[in-house]
């Protein structure tokens, strides 16, 4: 399968297969690689953190949840303070539902038949808890397999409540809501797939940036 998030609408003829039960609503998913994960380290800092992801529709930023999801979390920004993130694109965006982001393999134009299969090379393990998935929800894209996870996320576009206790959600989007609801507007086509969720004009993540809460108020 080459998409990460297979999606299967009912009403729109489309199914997600991979990770959460088959049912007709879309619901996130990644392949992933089947090596495991080396030890991810923890940046110890005194000062609360958060991700100021900037996009070519405008700059959101997130607050983490390492009380629920510490290794998630720890994860996330270590990709993102190895630059992982910059210059891929959100590949997926489900209307009404979600937007998928973090596929190195989108930073190659060439490779956009591939676009939903990229990886860090690892996996980690899901941590699934008791936060809803509701808009503005930073969640973790993974396959059938739970601790399928690896650098493929996607933040809620709306309530997608049959998906909390089966994907890892680890923060929510404090600022730039707007620049969600825009992106989560932009138009589609089909993707390979079958589902119409490629975006028609490249949605681009300029960079992912760890810094300090107060520093973005």
């Amino acid at each position: 399968m080459r998409n990460q998030l297979f999606t299967l609408l009912a009403a729109a003829a489309f199914c997600l297969t991979s990770g959460c039960q088959t049912n007709s609503k879309p619901q996130p998913t990644t392949k992933t690689k089947t090596s495991e994960t080396g030890d991810t380290k923890i940046v110890n800092t005194e000062a609360k953190q958060v991700a100021v992801i900037n996009t070519t529709e405008g700059e959101m930023v997130v607050e983490f949840w390492p009380d629920v999801a510490p290794k998630t979390v720890e994860n996330f920004q270590k990709l993102a303070r190895e630059g992982f993130y910059d210059g891929t694109a959100f590949h997926r965006i489900v209307k009404n539902f979600m937007i998928q982001g973090g596929d190195p393999l989108t930073k190659d134009a060439d490779k956009e038949s591939y676009w939903g299969t990229g990886d860090p090379g690892y996996k980690i393990k899901a941590e699934f808890n008791d936060r809803p998935h509701v808009r503005g929800v930073l969640s973790m894209a993974r396959s059938q397999n739970p601790d399928s996870a690896g650098s493929q996320f996607f933040i809620c576009l709306a309530d997608a409540r049959f998906l909390d206790k089966q994907y890892t959600a680890f923060g929510t989007v404090i600022k730039g809501d707007d620049v969600l609801g825009k992106i989560g507007d932009t138009p589609t086509t089909f993707g390979g797939g079958g589902e119409k969720s490629r975006p028609t004009k490249r949605v681009g993540v300029q960079s992912v940036k760890i810094v300090p809460a107060d520093s973005v108020k």
